[in-house]
C-alpha cells in the first residue's frame, strides 16, 4: 500500500472533510475499511493509518516495550490511547474531530500528504512552513543516502 501525492482540500463547518479519490482508491484496492487518526509525534499534522498500518505499528511498539516497566508503560499507553477510529461515508468524507484541528492548527484548508503508508493532514499554513529549502534538502538527503546521519 503507497500513498503518494501532495494534495490540498477544505473541511467543511462541521470539520468533515473528503478524503482525495486517489487516496480512496489505494484503501480500496488493499480492502481497508477504517483508519485511525492520531497527532503526530514530531510534527504539527495529524497522520491517518489505515487500520492495518496502526495495528503492525502497535505491534512493534509493544515489542519494545516491557509491560513490567512503569515509564514504558506509561509510553506505550499514551501513544495509543489518543486515537479515533474513522470510517468513510459513502461520499469519502470523515470528521475531524475539533481537539485534532487545534493540535494540527486546521481551520479550514487542508493538505494531504501521502507518507508510504500513511498520510498526513497538515493545516497548508503549517505545511507550506515545515518544507525544505531546495540546497537544504539534497544536502540532508545525501548525506542521508550515505549513511551520515
Amino acid at each position: 500500500m503507497r500513498f503518494l501525492g501532495n494534495l490540498e482540500a477544505k473541511t467543511d463547518s462541521k470539520g468533515r472533510v473528503f478524503l482525495p479519490a486517489v487516496f480512496r482508491r489505494v484503501l480500496q484496492t488493499v480492502g481497508e475499511e477504517r483508519l485511525v487518526l492520531r497527532k503526530d509525534v514530531f510534527q504539527p499534522c495529524l497522520v491517518l493509518y489505515p487500520e492495518s498500518v496502526w495495528n503492525e505499528q502497535m505491534d512493534l511498539l509493544r515489542s519494545r516495550l516491557s509491560r513490567w516497566n512503569r515509564q514504558q508503560q506509561h509510553l506505550f499507553r499514551q501513544f495509543v490511547s489518543d486515537v479515533e477510529l474513522l470510517t468513510l461515508d459513502g461520499s469519502g468524507r470523515f470528521l475531524i474531530p475539533r481537539r485534532y484541528q487545534r493540535m494540527a492548527s486546521i481551520e479550514q484548508e487542508v493538505r494531504f500528504v501521502g507518507m508510504g503508508d500513511t498520510i498526513e493532514i497538515w493545516s497548508t499554513e503549517q505545511a507550506d512552513r515545515q518544507q525544505m529549502e531546495a540546497e537544504e534538502f539534497s544536502v540532508a538527503l545525501e548525506a542521508a543516502m550515505q549513511g551520515e546521519v
